[in-house]
């Protein structure tokens, strides 16, 4: 089973695959090299995808932090920049810790591609005279996943009271025990944690999202990386408050609003700012913007009802991952904002009262409509066309929850079929337009 609490990542941007998992794979490398003794140096190697974007995504910044101890869910943003500016000066890993050299022993190989996925690292330690001591691979598999050689699974081993493997087995368990699709997600949620640790954890989960659009709505200027990128959030957000005493208002502003929230959490992720991994942080503003149109716009808000809509998102984001991939660097963007779309539509669907059929049909409605999305940002930055497609994403989750709760939840593609769709799809696309910065957009259009 994969957890709310492992799909749902606290973490700081630009990115859950490039960011987030290897700050986490190189803070465990420094946790197993520990107790071996004298450990004089620590070299890193990072490969494929990591290394063909991993200047632009800040890949080379999160090994450094997590090096020298910081987690993603710890870390502050605000002072990243002062602890790699003492890295570099010290050229060392702690106070009389291993050597590190942030330009020499950090080797990014644009030739070679580990055997198990496309965003591999190998961390090696060496003792003074310059021998190996220990080595470890770990492969980043998005959103903030990170596995080894033996565990290539990521997810939950412990016995979950509701367990379903696909869209098929989750509607039919539904059927068969009167349990909702949150019920269900709930049940084995509280297999692994106590009720009410639940509640408080999907809570700090929401408050998370929230306080990143908060955020987002009130920062200003141009988003860091030599793209020239503006923020328009919060001039978008100005421009909504002023439209609100006016007589006539077009009724499409509400896209204008959802668009604002995303936008609001993706210029945040941008400028390496703290996000939610929902699932990954390219998606991130799809389910927080959705979230909050749910609060803002739609009758009946609680927070036990925002804790149904995470639950439900949960369940689908779960089956994505194990039965498909939500790595733009595995099967493209379809991976990331389609994911996120079919996981907000899903949320609500449910918000909005919707049986499971109608809650599965809101799911594949959303990613049936983005399959074949490749993903080919510019300058290998997550900014263009990031930040707009996590517009587009979360008000396509908003048409396919309306559309699903149209219809009676019977439909002629199933979510299954459409996961294994975009599963194929992604297999079959070509590896420039896989996070790789080596094709579509990243090449027609000059980076600055």
């Amino acid at each position: 089973m994969i957890s709310a609490f492992d799909l749902f990542k606290i973490g700081i941007g630009p990115s859950s695959s490039h960011t987030v998992g290897p700050m986490l794979a190189a803070h465990r490398f420094r946790d197993r090299v520990r107790g071996l003794g004298p450990v004089a140096r620590i070299r890193a190697e990072i490969f494929g995808s990591l290394a063909w974007t991993g200047r632009g995504h800040g890949t080379d910044v999160a090994i450094f932090l997590g090096l020298l101890g910081h987690e993603p869910s710890r870390v502050d943003p605000d002072h990243v920049a002062g602890y790699v500016a003492d890295l570099r000066r010290a050229g060392r890993i702690g106070l009389g810790g291993p050597a590190f050299d942030p330009e020499a022993d950090l080797t990014f190989n644009f030739t070679e591609v580990l055997p198990l996925h496309t965003n591999g690292m190998r961390f090696r330690a060496y003792d003074a005279g310059d021998a190996l001591l220990d080595e470890a691979i770990y492969y980043s598999v998005g959103g903030g996943f990170v596995v080894t050689d033996a565990q290539t699974a990521p997810g939950r081993t412990a016995d979950v009271a509701m367990p379903f493997g696909s869209g098929a087995e989750m509607l039919a368990l539904c059927a068969r025990t009167g349990l909702t699709i949150a019920e269900l997600q709930r049940a084995n949620e509280e297999g692994l944690r106590a009720p009410e640790a639940v509640d408080a954890g999907l809570d700090a989960i929401r408050d998370a999202m929230f306080a990143c659009i908060e955020r987002g709505l009130h920062q200003d200027g141009e988003l860091p990386g030599g793209l020239k990128v503006r923020r328009r959030a919060k001039r978008l957000h100005d421009d909504l408050q002023a439209s609100r005493h006016l007589n006539c208002r077009p009724a499409h502003e509400i896209v204008d609003w959802i668009s604002l929230y995303a936008l609001a959490v993706n210029e945040e992720n941008a400028a390496g700012g703290r996000v939610v991994t929902a699932p990954t942080n390219g998606a991130a503003g799809i389910v927080p913007a959705v979230l909050r149109y749910a609060r803002d716009f739609c009758p009946g808000w609680s927070d036990a009802r925002g804790r149904e809509f995470l639950l439900v998102a949960t369940a689908i984001g779960g089956l994505i991952k194990r039965r498909a991939s939500i790595s733009g660097a595995e099967v493209g963007c379809q991976g990331e904002v389609g994911s996120a779309a079919a996981m907000a539509a899903a949320g609500l669907a449910a918000f909005l009262g919707g049986s499971a059929g109608q809650i599965e049909n809101a799911a594949e409605i959303a990613m049936e409509h983005h399959l074949g999305m490749t993903c080919d940002p510019i300058g290998g930055l997550v900014q263009i066309p990031c930040i707009e497609r996590n517009a587009f994403g979360a008000n396509k989750a908003v048409v396919a929850a309306s559309l699903a709760l149209r219809g009676d939840g019977i439909h002629r593609v199933t979510l299954d079929e459409v996961i294994e769709t975009m599963r194929q799809t992604g297999a079959d696309m070509q590896a420039k337009y896989k996070e790789t910065s080596l094709g579509g957009l990243a090449v027609n259009v000059a980076a600055c």
